[in-house]
């Protein structure tokens, strides 16, 4: 049992925030830690954390747990520093459409209190309905309407952050041209808690759109066709989805099927113009075409934003240039032909964009011969394996290579964290 020092209560942090009993709910990928603390303020973060480095524990910085399974199994941890008591909204310039949140706060929450002025901060993370704002922004994860809005690395103006040292630093600012001092919320976009914990961030928001439809198209892989039309009509949707979906029963692959989700949320008028349009530009490719209003159109962005977290698959992130992922379809089923047993895969994403994921279920051999073709394809890059079994993430690196990258990143975790305590090994450094 790890004995919490006076200076930690004295340093700021509530005693009642302190646990060393612990129970499965505090659990972590699989690794229970000795001691959580829950604090209210960044100061209080701060000293857990120098503490933390003072005294060489090992520390996971979490928030509503969503992702803590993502990466590599972590080591044995000391320290579990939970954000979710620091969930307010600090401030709502509503005239200039920016936020500064707390990490702790969920982002469900955070657009339930910004629609009070007809704005929302346009994030649609996995978990959206219990992610939180810190999470979100150190796992850079996005969904659908990353079309149009970018990701929460392009969003965010400014932090403030915890460091191992014990320190409180702010970056950025409240205005959306901000020069001053270094980039510290970029930099933390995506660190995965490897550098400092997040105590708050500062974001741009948007009007919540006046109207929306979605356009579904379902056929083969000529179905793809579409997409360089709808760029070449000019059509601005607000979501360009992709859903590639592939069986190989019996080592036999079947055909790919193909659905196609093109959301436009805007003025009334221009929904309807454009919704006209990108159904007409999909009718000549597709098998079935409809459009999705009111009530109908919600639920199935919901269903969608489930699917490769609803199974036991294995989950890939990946990118793709636009253009060509026609030909890296090609190369999955290549890869899963002839295999033993059944198989599926599917590739879901930001068509426009070229990011998403693949989950691929079968035996672990196959996965892992799958998540390797795909590090080495000309048609994918940034594989990431995101959730897997034990067995296989203990066989092949979640992160990857990377490549001429390896030194900066680790020059900036000794820059930060020079004890090397945060994230207990998970990654992705």
């Amino acid at each position: 049992m790890i004995h919490v020092p006076d200076n930690l209560i004295r340093a700021g942090v509530d005693a009642g925030d302190v646990r060393t009993e612990l129970t499965a709910n505090d659990v972590i990928d699989g690794v229970r830690p000795q001691l959580a603390v829950t604090p209210r303020t960044a100061a209080a973060a701060a000293a857990a954390l120098k503490w933390a480095s003072d005294t060489s524990q090992s520390t996971v910085i979490r928030g509503a747990g969503t992702k803590l399974d993502w990466g590599r199994p972590p080591q044995p941890i000391g320290l579990a520093l939970d954000m979710r008591h620091m969930s307010r909204l600090v401030s709502h310039a509503h005239g200039d459409l920016v936020a500064t949140i707390e990490a702790g706060a969920r982002l469900a929450d955070v657009n339930r209190a910004l629609a009070a002025h007809n704005q929302f901060l346009p994030i649609d993370a996995a978990f959206a309905d219990t992610a939180t704002i810190g999470g979100i922004l150190a796992t850079n994860d996005s969904g659908p309407i990353r079309h149009r809005y970018g990701t929460p690395r392009d969003l965010v103006l400014g932090v403030e952050l915890a460091t191992a040292d014990g320190l409180v630093v702010k970056s950025g600012g409240q205005v959306v041209k901000n020069v001053a001092g270094y980039d510290l919320a970029r930099l933390m976009a995506g660190s995965h808690g490897a550098f400092a914990a997040i105590t708050s961030a500062t974001f741009k928001l948007a009007p919540v759109p006046a109207a929306s439809a979605t356009v579904t198209a379902a056929g083969r892989l000529d179905l793809l066709d579409v997409l360089p039309a709808l760029v070449q009509h000019q059509l601005e949707p607000t979501a360009c989805e992709v859903v590639a979906t592939l069986d190989a029963v019996g080592g036999r692959a079947r055909a790919w099927q193909i659905e196609l989700l093109i959301r436009f949320a805007t003025h009334p008028a221009a929904v309807a113009s454009q919704v006209s349009a990108a159904s007409a530009l999909a009718a000549p490719h597709a098998d079935a075409v409809d459009v999705l209003r009111d009530t109908d159109e919600p639920a199935r962005w919901n269903d969608h934003a489930a699917v490769p977290w609803s199974t036991h698959a294995t989950i890939v992130r990946l990118s793709w240039l636009p253009a060509d992922l026609r030909g890296g379809l090609m190369e999955i089923g290549e890869a899963i032909s002839g295999a033993s047993g059944d198989v599926r895969a599917c590739v879901i994403g930001r068509a426009g964009v070229g990011a998403g994921t693949m989950t691929v279920s079968g035996p672990l051999d196959l996965q892992a011969a799958v998540v390797t073709m795909l590090r080495a394809s000309t048609h994918f890059g940034h594989v990431v394996v995101l959730r897997a079994p034990a067995p296989l993430r203990a066989q092949i690196d979640p992160w990857g290579p990377m490549g001429d990258r390896t030194a900066l990143v680790a020059s900036v975790k000794r820059a930060f964290d020079p004890k090397q305590i945060l994230n207990a090994g998970r990654g992705p450094c």
